[in-house]
């Protein structure tokens, strides 16, 4: 493999804080702390922590759909991304049905689809480790709703906007497409889908985010979906009364408003995950060509379970043999390094 090229130099690695964990390497949290306006926020919200939210988060609904340039009755909230994908589920399916997702996909989905009582047909990755569309396409025409990561958990991988396009056309209209971009913020400008002008195109998608990685709120549990009107209001009639926190409100108008910090953020975590690719690369290794905050390790006549096991590295491992690696700070790219060099 081509060694990939970082800007960020040795000396440069002090700039993430200390972790309080570095080897915590399993759940693609952001190494960094809340920023500082969002930690003050949440902070000053202390005191009104004996006060319930609003009924139904309709401000906050407000705010996000003007970020992203939406009407506000197309924006539904969650507690994170699964949040908005089990309500989706209760809203819109029936037990027995079918959810198509590939595999191996993010953890929450399998669980997610048993509470919803639904028969859960899974598609193998293609080689490189990207959404097998054609066999997904296939398996969503007799299916109720099918799911497309991208970039894709666990691999990271991001298939070009045109082939998504080109696979939401194949799928029947009455198919719920769940388009999760919970790692959308990681990617480059170019590989991100305009939801204004898909939302209208494709009426059957519900596309989901979340707060939870590239905005670092992960314990705040804050993700949305956006869909076409009449699929929103449906989702909309399961939102759970007083069910999004009070912090969630000042804490995403606090990111928003932080935008340059955050984007600086995310570069530092997207070089280091060149960095430790290009260092895996010195070393033999491949991986994917991840478009996240992780890296994957496909299974390549031996198993990382068995690598990682003994060094306190707490990364996800798959029944194939195959790991998911979390971008941490430098503290946590030498932990790695030094585990597989051996």
């Amino acid at each position: 493999m081509r060694p990939i090229l970082s800007p960020v130099a040795a000396e440069d690695a002090c700039v993430f804080p200390h972790a309080t964990d570095p080897l915590a390497l399993s759940l693609n949290e952001n190494p960094f702390p809340p920023l500082p306006a969002v930690r003050s926020v949440l902070v000053r919200s202390i005191d009104a922590a004996n006060r319930y939210p609003e009924f139904l988060p309709d401000r906050l609904r407000g705010v996000i759909a003007g970020r992203i340039g939406v009407p506000a009755d197309q924006v539904v909230l969650g507690a994170g991304a699964t949040g908005v994908v089990l309500q989706a589920l209760q809203a819109l399916t029936v037990a027995g049905d079918t959810m198509v997702m590939s595999t191996p996909t993010f953890d929450g989905y399998p669980i997610i689809a048993r509470m919803a009582r639904l028969k859960a047909v899974s598609v193998p990755l293609d080689k490189g480790g990207h959404n097998d569309f054609d066999r997904l396409a296939a398996a969503a025409a007799t299916a109720r709703v099918v799911v497309v990561c991208r970039p894709h958990n666990p691999t990271g991988t991001l298939e070009p906007v045109a082939h998504l396009l080109r696979f939401l056309r194949r799928v029947p209209r009455d198919t719920v497409v769940l388009l999760d971009e919970a790692y959308i913020e990681f990617a480059a400008p170019d590989h991100w889908i305009d939801i204004a002008a898909l939302i209208p195109r494709f009426p059957n998608v519900v596309v989901v985010r979340t707060f939870s990685k590239a905005y670092g709120l992960a314990g705040l549990r804050i993700g949305y979906g956006v869909a076409a009107p009449q699929l929103a209001e449906t989702l909309w009639s399961q939102q759970l009364p007083f069910g999004i926190a009070l912090t969630s409100l000042p804490a995403v108008i606090a990111s928003y408003e932080a935008e340059d910090e955050l984007q600086q953020r995310i570069r530092l975590i997207t070089a280091e995950r060149r960095y430790l690719r290009m260092r895996l690369s010195g070393l033999g290794i491949y991986t994917t060509d991840a478009h996240a905050n992780f890296m994957y390790l496909p299974a390549t006549g031996q198993r990382w379970s068995e690598t990682f096991a003994g060094t306190g590295l707490r990364v996800r491992c798959y029944p194939d043999g195959g790991a998911r690696i979390t971008v941490g700070s430098r503290e946590s790219t030498l932990a790695v390094l030094a585990a597989v060099s051996k």
